[in-house]
This record gives structure tokens, C-alpha cells and sequence, in this order.
């Protein structure tokens, strides 16, 4: 049997030291947090993969789809990158479209990490 190669997820850290989706994460209700964080452990096991668990949103960002009891949909934004998944933005989702501030502020926050580590 293959064994199986995790790619172990982490939060973006702020150069203050937030780590605004573990803060996120943290604002939502247990039963939410349970369903984001089992979604996340399976794309750890199974990167890379794609839908319905993820998918690519251009430039190397991706989105974990979460969905969520009551019908809602969670999003988590991160990037794949020496081996592991960098968590840069998590949102409830409301409309159809990903929200032009959330891709925007996601990609700003692969940058700093990417002139940090690169």
C-alpha cells in the first residue's frame, strides 16, 4: 500500500504576529469549525486535488469549499508552496463570486509570505 504523503496546512502570519484565518476559524461556531477543519485534513492527505474540494483561482491561489449546515458555503484561500499549504484568507460566502477584496487582500498575503521565504 502507498503511504500517504501529507502536505501539512499553515496559517499566514502577519509580521505582528495575527494569524488572521486561525482568527477567523476561531470566531465560528464549533459545528462550522468541525466541518472547515475535517475538509482541511482531507486536502492535506489528498493535495493536489480538485473539485468539489478545491479549486484553482489563478496565479497559485486556490479555495477549500466548505459547505457548511444551513445550506452556507465557507471558503478558505491558500497556496501550495515547499510542500505544504499556506492559509491566507476564509470567508462565509454569500454571492456567487468570490469577492474581489477577499482575492485581493489572499493575494497580498501570498506575496509577503513568498518575499519572506523565497
Amino acid at each position: 500500500m502507498a503511504e500517504l504523503r501529507r502536505f501539512p496546512a499553515f496559517f499566514f502570519r502577519t509580521g505582528a504576529g495575527r494569524e488572521p484565518v486561525r482568527e477567523w476559524l476561531r470566531s465560528l461556531p464549533k459545528e462550522d469549525r468541525g466541518v472547515i477543519g475535517n475538509d482541511l485534513q482531507r486536502l492535506e492527505y489528498r493535495w493536489p486535488v480538485g473539485m468539489p474540494l478545491s479549486r484553482s483561482l489563478g496565479e497559485g491561489l486556490h479555495e477549500l469549499r466548505s459547505n457548511l449546515p444551513g445550506g452556507r458555503t465557507a471558503r478558505v484561500l491558500f497556496f501550495a508552496a515547499a510542500g505544504q499549504l499556506i492559509l491566507v484568507g476564509g470567508f462565509i460566502k454569500k454571492t456567487r463570486e468570490t469577492p474581489k477584496v477577499e482575492l485581493e487582500l489572499a493575494r497580498a498575503r501570498k506575496r509577503v509570505w513568498e518575499i519572506g521565504h523565497g
